[in-house]
């Protein structure tokens, strides 16, 4: 009979790269393995868990699962860094100079971890952003799990990244809608502009990083993504050609509801929000026809000018259609204070619209009278949208946003692709095309995606085997 060590639960540690974006898909991640039964340590920024504990439900929802635990260090900036826009970037060096180190100091400190009722790590799940994970997992001889929280897709963008050079096609320049030839499985509908951000030159050793990265990712024992096989399983195909196990388990915000109501748990699921939301637009939306409203949010990163800001404002207002707007206090660059917004925009917004500063992105979507939603087309976004069966409007920002609203449009058909343009008569003409002209079309193309969604995570879908799977797979790691 063995030892009562012997029969610990597998304890995972999880080390997310401390951003909203990438943090909310790993905290369901997380949610999910307590589920399993397993033991989770889940290491996070100081900043970020102070947000957590302010704006979410996290403290209450791991409360009730004794083998969870947080761990916090710094992330090496300060508290008022804005972490957004361009500054975004800061981001990176800091958590490889100062948060990795201290990451590595604690593992040792404090033995991996192990602790009375609890096992040393069994698997280290990493960021796929995190290059340094391969190595100390290497030469600490645990297994590791990356997870990739942006999409297939543009893992497999960087995975060419030599080719698209040899080729010309990066740094991106000239014709911005010649098709690229160089990433496979994508040579009949990706243009330049599509390619991610990074892709456009400027800061070549972030390109590189990211490239070298995206690299490292084959040298791990299995990678997660969230996402879904009937979404991205043509190119899921390709990388498996390079990698041993890929575990497609999304969407994993849907993932987790469906595994809380199958395990009849009293858990609600949360998201990372770094924002308090205001509740008062569920009231006003309350008020709304059914499909009758556009919900506008860029997410918790991008920033806008001031600019920007008056030609969505007149294209939404001009469109005559109800709109429902997260507007951040730290969106909007340049001038503030003295320039008042026009009086008939004020008017316009008083009559069909509603601001605020941060909403409940999920019970948004799915409320009935949403009909559209305005998107920075960021990740989680776009899962969330597809879950709802809500078309969209494609205004990517950065990084993988940019390949991710060409699928929307060109591949999924279920909504828009206005990057690149900023024009309020461009952005009259897609809202009303969204909401009117071909409302009934995009309704049918989101609603037929959404099925495909909760079929792959419900018991016996896609994603559902695939989280059974990798529970399999990191169970079988117990020594």
């Amino acid at each position: 009979m063995g030892s009562e060590a012997e029969k610990l639960p597998p304890h995972v540690l999880i080390f997310p790269y401390p951003i909203q974006g990438h943090l909310s898909p790993m905290l369901n991640l997380a949610h999910l393995f307590c589920l399993a039964e397993f033991h989770v340590t889940f290491v996070v920024s100081d900043f970020s868990h102070r947000r957590l504990l302010r704006h979410t439900a996290v403290a209450a929802t791991f409360a009730r699962y004794p083998g969870f635990q947080f761990r916090s260090i710094s992330d090496g900036l300060p508290d008022d860094h804005p972490r957004a826009g361009e500054k975004v970037l800061e981001v990176l060096p800091s958590v490889t100079n100062v948060m990795v180190p201290l990451f590595e100091k604690m593992m040792a400190d404090e033995d991996f971890l192990a602790s009375a009722g609890r096992r040393r790590v069994t698997c280290f799940v990493a960021d796929g952003l995190l290059s340094s994970a391969v190595d100390f997992a290497e030469v600490n001889r645990i297994p590791l799990v990356y997870f990739r929280t942006s999409t297939l897709t543009n893992l497999w963008a960087f995975f060419h990244l030599n080719e698209l050079i040899e080729a010309g096609e990066v740094p991106v320049k000239g014709d911005m809608d010649a098709l690229v030839k160089s990433v496979p499985g994508m040579e009949g509908f990706l243009r330049r502009r599509d390619l991610p951000s990074f892709f456009r030159g400027g800061d070549d050793a972030i390109l590189q990083t990211l490239a070298a990265v995206s690299r490292k990712i084959v040298r791990a024992q299995a990678t997660i993504f969230n996402t879904f096989e009937d979404v991205e399983g043509h190119i899921a195909s390709q990388l498996r050609k390079h990698m041993s196990r890929i575990y497609t388990i999304g969407p994993i915000h849907e993932h987790l509801k469906s595994k809380l109501v199958e395990k009849e748990a009293e858990a609600a699921t949360l998201s990372g929000n770094f924002w308090a939301e205001d509740r008062s637009c569920m009231d006003w939306l309350d008020a709304q026809p059914r499909r009758s409203v556009i919900y506008v949010s860029f997410g918790s990163i991008t920033v806008v000018t001031r600019e920007q800001l008056m030609e969505f404002w007149h294209g939404l207002v001009n469109s005559s259609q109800r709109f429902l707007w997260v507007m951040r206090p730290d969106s909007i660059i340049g001038k503030n204070g003295s320039d008042q917004i026009p009086a008939e925009l004020a008017e316009g917004t008083k009559e069909k619209g509603y601001l605020v500063k941060w909403a409940p992105q999920e019970e948004v979507l799915n409320h009935p009278a949403v009909g559209g939603f305005l998107t920075h087309s960021g990740w989680n976004s776009t899962l969330e949208s597809i879950v709802a069966g809500v078309p969209m409007i494609c205004w990517p920002y950065f990084g993988d946003q940019t390949i991710n609203s060409r699928f929307v449009s060109e591949v999924w058909k279920m909504g828009l692709d206005i990057k690149d343009t900023c024009d309020r008569l461009i952005i009259e003409k897609a809202v009303r095309e969204l909401m009117e002209v071909r409302k009934e079309e995009f309704l049918e193309r989101a609603q037929d995606w959404a099925k495909l969604a909760r079929k792959a995570v419900n018991k016996g879908g896609s994603s559902s085997c695939n989280l059974d799977n990798l529970v399999d797979y990191i169970t079988s790691l117990v020594i």
